[in-house]
């Protein structure tokens, strides 16, 4: 997010970014009547008006009954894609974010064993999961990175 009221361009990952933030709030909402609804809840409450950010994050957030603050700064305020490390050992996933800001806990889906998608909830520090896996496939729609510890 570049200054208010300036005439400055941001960085150039705004692009990109923002697009893949919205899909990712989506998948977490995981209800694509709810998502549309929101989407057009916005045009409707904010039709002809300049908004901030701030307005956006509160009407997402109200409307979807998640606090996605923590996204909003990950992805907004900072430069850095999320990423989940993991390891796997004697039938545990451990696991748990890096490159977040502080307080970052964005669930995740992921497959499980019978080949389903499943909400994990990793945070900046380590949790653990039993399983079978051998390792840990994060949705594609999901904007990070997995890294496999050794």
């Amino acid at each position: 997010i570049s200054a208010y009221g300036v005439n400055s361009e941001g960085s150039t990952d705004m692009y990109d970014k923002g697009g893949n933030m919205i899909h990712t709030i989506r998948q977490i909402i995981d209800n694509d009547s709810v998502f549309r609804k929101i989407l057009r809840g916005l045009n409707e409450t904010f039709y002809h008006q300049t908004v901030t950010t701030a307005q956006v994050e509160d009407y997402i957030n109200n409307q979807s009954h998640h606090d996605f603050s923590k996204v909003f700064d990950q992805y907004l305020r900072t430069v850095n894609v999320p990423v989940v490390e993991y390891r796997i050992k004697k039938g545990q996933m451990y696991y748990q974010w890096k490159n977040c800001v502080s307080g970052f806990n964005m669930p995740l889906k992921i497959l499980n064993e019978n080949g389903e998608y499943m909400f994990i909830y990793p945070t900046d520090k380590m949790q653990q999961l039993k399983t079978t896996l051998t390792r840990l496939q994060a949705d594609e729609n999901f904007y990070i990175y997995t890294r496999q510890l050794i």
